[in-house]
């Protein structure tokens, strides 16, 4: 069997190791543009139990990537300076590179060798593969030459936001809101290392053409971001790797497959970051595929139909929430308006997959004091 992979981030790293270490004698092409230390970015953040979901599975994956990752149970607000602490939802956090570093190491282990610096602008190179996986990313190939036939669609939020780092280390997945004469400002930061976090800045649209931020270099920008988050950064720098504003791209699919291609990871869909499920999802992913190849003997005509069935109910769960997440920042600064106690138990309940008698178990002295100074 011959499998081209295009992309080399989590998603296709992981599913590449899966299928070799099942089949060893399948023929397996991973491509990806980039060299292979190159990643934007800082730290990468895992919701609930990190990567439980491979322990039973793969424990030798879960015992290289697990020693590695920072972990705490709480989340902090501050809003209006007053810090409110979410007690009982616990995440975890990893650098990228280092994820990725260790993803390769598996796919070396296998035999696997990735095309790192090859850039592929047509499909037609790898058109005798029994099997094209599109892992390549929001800007996917695979989705962008079959986007009638899979039904894709890509829109943008309004919101901005640009991926920032710092030494300042968090004792929590952190949240910091700003109302500043120039507008609006959250952060969403956390530690991924020893010595070092994500530090990502978001403004509503507002913000953003007020504040001129699209007229001013990296430096100047960020000058502005450090100056707004002074307390919560004490007054340490921001670290730019390609930190420009974006906007936060909605993927989706009404199909994830066409004849012998298949969609997974941010080619397929993407959850957005407020959630801290996409990297997981994108692994998730390929474990299912994997899993539908080899139930099916690796007949990519009744896998495909199978990988889809199995998983699409569980990713349309998932980004449900994100997105219901993600239009809860995009007001964000109406939000703010509220008192902090009641801020964070909107922010707590954006999502729509958490009401208050199960947050009452998860987080029972948060909801106490909600109980006693909500409005």
């Amino acid at each position: 069997m011959r499998i081209a992979i295009l992309g080399a981030g989590p998603a296709s790293l992981y599913l590449a190791y899966l299928i070799k270490r099942r089949r060893p004698d399948a023929g397996i092409t991973l491509i990806e543009q980039n060299p292979a230390g190159a990643t934007f970015g800082f730290g990468v953040v895992f919701s609930d139990r990190a990567l439980e979901f491979l322990r039973e599975d793969d424990p030798e994956t879960f015992a290289a990537i697990a020693p590695q990752m920072e972990q705490w149970n709480d989340i902090t607000l501050v809003h209006r300076n007053e810090r409110m602490t979410i007690d009982g939802i616990g995440f975890a956090a990893i650098g990228r590179l280092k994820l990725l570093q260790l993803l390769q190491a598996r796919v070396h282990s296998v035999g696997i060798d990735p095309l790192f610096g090859r850039t592929v602008t047509s499909l037609d190179g790898i058109a005798d593969a029994d099997l094209v996986v599109g892992a390549d990313g929001v800007n996917s190939l695979v989705r962008n030459t079959f986007a009638d036939q899979f039904g894709a669609s890509v829109t943008f939020l309004a919101n901005r936001f640009a991926w920032f780092g710092t030494a300042k280390v968090f004792d929590t997945l952190t949240q910091t809101f700003r109302h500043t004469p120039i507008g609006n400002f959250t952060a969403h930061h956390y530690r991924y290392a020893p010595g070092r976090s994500t530090f990502i800045v978001e403004v509503d649209e507002a913000t953003f053409a007020g504040a001129g931020f699209e007229r001013m270099e990296d430096s100047e920008s960020r000058g502005i971001c450090q100056k707004v988050f002074a307390d919560a950064l004490d007054s340490r720098p921001l670290i730019s790797n390609n930190s420009v504003w974006r906007r936060f791209p909605q993927v989706w699919n009404a199909r994830w497959h066409h004849g012998k291609y298949v969609l997974i990871g941010d080619a397929l869909r993407t959850a957005h970051f407020s959630i801290g499920s996409g990297t997981r999802l994108a692994m998730e992913d390929a474990i299912a595929l994997d899993r539908a190849l080899a139930e099916h003997g690796d007949d990519v005509a009744a896998a495909l139909p199978a990988f889809e069935a199995a998983r699409r109910p569980i990713v349309e769960k998932i980004v449900s929430g994100a997105t219901a997440s993600a239009a809860w920042y995009e007001r964000f600064a109406e939000h703010m308006q509220l008192s902090p106690v009641n801020f964070a138990m909107s922010y707590i309940m954006r999502s729509g997959r958490i009401d208050i008698e199960r947050l009452r178990k998860l987080s029972p002295r948060f909801v106490e004091r909600y109980e006693r100074e909500k409005n």
